[in-house]
């Protein structure tokens, strides 16, 4: 029997965990000369003895499919590093592992290239990333249709640009995109701009919704680094994971003001089919963020009348993503169960050795309607299916 068992799985949350090579497979040759390699961007450090390891290992399971036994036994096993995870790097064995997890669909994320792609300041460099790193997770995806390639649109770029790579990357197999919740020069446009009405549209035209992921802030931190300075060691969680108490504190920061300011500019109801989803953000932040949209609308309303309330707009069309062992009980008795939805972040070890069990703990006193919502009912909403 599948780890989901019974339940139908929408998986709105998992990675690639890529080999050295990952982006040079799938780049133009006049792009490679751009592309960074992925062990010297520092963002997410590349543990080379545990990559090469991992190559080795695999190649051995090339020669001797019957290696891949134990790897499949131990599917859960989130102490491993997620080069050693099955399915981590190669397509046929992520077949493997979706089918043991048993999840109908499942969104499928970049890390390391991630990181490879995304600090570049060159902005042909980070065009030529951009690209590469589309077409590449479409590759990956290529083979088994329940897979679903989320690449990444620097919208920094302009919207001219990026919308180029947003077509571009749809043509080359990408389900959709993340996207940035920052700009960090303040000398540009906001996303919600109408500049950029025409990334928007192409998201609503194409009924797919668009991804806010917490790497993807536009290197803008929630934490002055002077709280650094306290004479203690900062506490590490290992991975993309945030670094430090107060990292996980404010990890909801920059999401909850890029959505509010997409609701509050205007952007979501300039296109009826746009929504989105908010991966490895956390969801504790979301029933005090809808009641301040509730408090704000009514402290502007002398100076503004909303067509449509802002609380309502984001019930109807953002979607939340908790943390294993978050308190999905409770989050529901304050929104309600149609906003959040299941993510594994598989094969990230923060997705917990076993999220199933860890969201429904805290979901003691929930009907079957309620848990089919989260597990698929609210994706399915969101994806338009």
């Amino acid at each position: 029997m599948s780890y989901a068992q019974h339940r139908k799985i929408i998986d709105a949350d998992s990675h690639v965990i890529e080999l050295d090579d990952f982006l040079q497979k799938a780049a133009l040759k006049a792009d490679l000369p751009l592309l960074l390699p992925m062990n010297k961007q520092s963002v997410l450090p590349v543990d080379q003895k545990r990559h090469d390891r991992a190559r080795v290992m695999y190649e051995q399971r090339q020669a001797d499919p019957s290696l891949t036994l134990p790897m499949e036994e131990t599917i859960l096993d989130n102490k491993k590093s997620g080069w050693e995870r099955l399915g981590a790097f190669d397509p046929e064995e992520r077949t493997r592992a979706l089918n043991l997890f048993g999840y109908e669909l499942q969104w499928v994320l970049p890390t390391f290239t991630f990181h490879q792609v995304a600090h570049l300041t060159d902005p042909v460099a980070l065009e030529a990333g951009a690209r590469t790193l589309n077409k590449a997770m479409a590759d990956f995806c290529r083979s088994d249709s329940r897979l679903l390639a989320i690449g990444y649109l620097p919208l920094s770029l302009g919207p001219a640009k990026a919308l180029e790579l947003m077509r571009q990357g749809f043509d080359d197999g990408c389900y959709s995109f993340m996207i940035p919740t920052t700009e960090p020069d303040n000398s540009k446009p906001s996303f919600t701009h109408p500049d950029f009405d025409e990334i928007w549209a192409l998201f609503s035209d194409r009924n797919v919704p668009f991804t806010c992921h917490v790497a993807a802030d536009g290197g803008v931190s929630s934490v002055a680094e002077s709280f650094r300075n306290n004479g203690k060691t900062l506490l590490e969680l290992g991975g993309d994971a945030p670094a430090g108490e107060l990292g996980l504190l404010t990890i909801g920061n920059t999401v909850q003001i890029f959505l509010a300011a997409m609701i509050y500019d205007g952007v979501f109801e300039r296109h009826s089919g746009l929504r989105c989803v908010s991966l490895e953000f956390g969801a504790s932040w979301l029933p005090a963020w809808l009641k301040m949209l509730d408090f704000g609308t009514k402290l502007f309303s002398r100076k503004r009348k909303f067509d449509r309330d802002p609380a309502d707009i984001a019930r109807e069309r953002i979607k939340v993503a908790p943390f294993g062992g978050e308190p999905v009980g409770w989050i529901m008795e304050q929104v309600g169960a149609d906003m959040l939805v299941y993510a594994s972040d598989y094969p990230h070890p923060e997705g917990t050795s076993d999220p199933i069990g860890k969201f429904e703990a805290t979901m003691s006193n929930y009907t079957e309607a309620d848990f089919d919502l989260f597990y698929h009912g609210n994706m399915q909403q969101l994806m338009g299916i």
